[in-house]
């Protein structure tokens, strides 16, 4: 056991949990007044909820002992076995029990980043039903394959904080989740304005924050691999937000505050599954073009029709995407890409992107449905129109 590791981890797990809050205020923000409190709601409701899945058996599927490749075994079930030594701990040099909540941080945030795409009309009971299911099915498995001994890690996929098991498969669960339960009433014909930018960018400026717990942290260790992610992560960030503003300039004439919000969040999604494997200057290029793709990205909804009330495929899927490719490309620190001689890098990038959309978003597709079967997933038109808050909490964000 390494005490400054541990120390600095523990930071970082503390960091990636106030992602989460912040998350909510950068969410709400962007909703209606009516749907203030429904919104965070569903982003603050995952530090209880999957706190618990993970503990009691989400950890085990994903970092148990390898099944084909594909999950984890129950040897870790209720943390059975997960105690404050480094004794069975995939990183020797931390105690076990911090591995696992540093984990646990990542699984509570990415059902949190789903709500997004369906906020102001999904129940919270079919809510619940649908994370806890999402977790166990969905999360898990994906967290297997890449970061606890599965296929996609042995191919040799690189994802350094979670490219795809964070950003795309959240990103992938929320276009079907736009598709399965449909769009807003009204949407198209009224306009669905922000109710408070300023809680917007308090939320942004939280992620962002928070944000270097969640990439310099996956380094597992207090080393230049943390020092290299930490400014890489910053870095596409910064240039996420310049990307976006310039596209949003150049199409629609202005850059706004919303745009410098989400071009910062857009950098700092691309940047994930690089932060460790690329230098500070491809960092750069990776956030520009990250901003510019997820700017263009929210266009598509208007394009394809499809009600992704909080830009969540635009920012996350696509910007995922985007990390995951370029890491192809740019990655020069312990890996090599395509720009460094290693063309099969990019193909094996590529090869977890489409098995990474195709799981998440067919499983996503029919754990929906299940739940819809089950208990529906939509709130009445009434309760719409009234507004979350009221109709599923019976409370108002605010009071005139």
């Amino acid at each position: 056991m390494n005490a400054a590791d541990t120390s600095f981890i523990l930071i970082c797990a503390a960091l990636v949990m106030f992602m989460t809050p912040g998350l909510a205020l950068f969410y709400a923000g962007m909703a209606r007044n009516k749907n203030v409190l429904g919104t965070i709601m569903q982003s603050f409701v995952m530090l209880g909820l999957v706190s618990i899945i993970w503990a009691v058996i989400g950890y085990t599927l994903a970092f148990g002992d390898d099944i084909g490749g594909i999950i984890g075994g129950m040897n870790f079930f209720a943390l059975d076995g997960v105690g404050i030594d480094t004794l069975n701990s995939p990183a020797d040099n931390l105690p076990h029990l911090l591995f696992m909540i540093f984990q646990g941080m990542f699984a509570v945030i990415t059902p949190a980043l789903i709500t997004g795409a369906f906020a102001e009309r999904m129940k919270f009971k079919a809510l619940l039903i649908f994370s806890s299911l999402w977790i166990i099915f969905v999360y898990a498995p994906m967290c297997h394959w890449v970061w606890g001994g599965g296929w996609m890690g042995e191919r040799g996929a690189l994802d350094f904080a979670g490219g795809a098991v964070v950003h795309m498969s959240s990103g992938a669960a929320a276009l079907a989740a736009c598709l399965v339960i449909g769009k807003r009433k009204g949407y198209g014909k009224r306009s669905f304005i922000p109710h408070n930018l300023p809680m917007t960018l308090l939320g942004a400026g939280i992620l962002w924050f928070g944000w270097f717990g969640f990439n310099a942290g996956s380094a597992l260790a207090a080393n230049g691999i943390a020092a290299n992610a930490f400014v890489t992560t910053h870095l596409g960030a910064a240039a996420g937000l310049l990307g976006w503003l310039l596209a949003e300039s150049l199409h629609g004439g202005k850059a706004t505050t919303l745009g410098a919000a989400s071009g910062a969040v857009a950098g700092l999604v691309a940047i994930t599954p690089a932060a460790g494997f690329v230098t500070p200057m491809a960092a750069i290029l990776i956030g520009f073009g990250g901003g510019i793709i997820c700017y263009g990205g929210i266009l598509l909804k208007s394009i394809l029709k499809y009600d992704d009330s909080l830009d969540v495929v635009g920012i996350h899927g696509l910007g995922g995407t985007w990390g995951a490719i370029a890491t192809g490309l740019f990655a020069s620190v312990g890996a090599e890409g395509l720009f460094y001689g290693n063309p099969a890098q990019l193909w094996i990038q590529l090869e977890s992107v489409v098995c990474t959309w195709g799981y998440c978003f067919v499983m996503s597709w029919i754990l929906l449905k299940v739940v819809d079967a089950v208990c529906g997933l939509r709130v009445s038109e009434e309760a719409e129109s009234i507004g979350l808050d009221v109709a599923e909490h019976s409370e108002a964000g605010y009071q005139f």
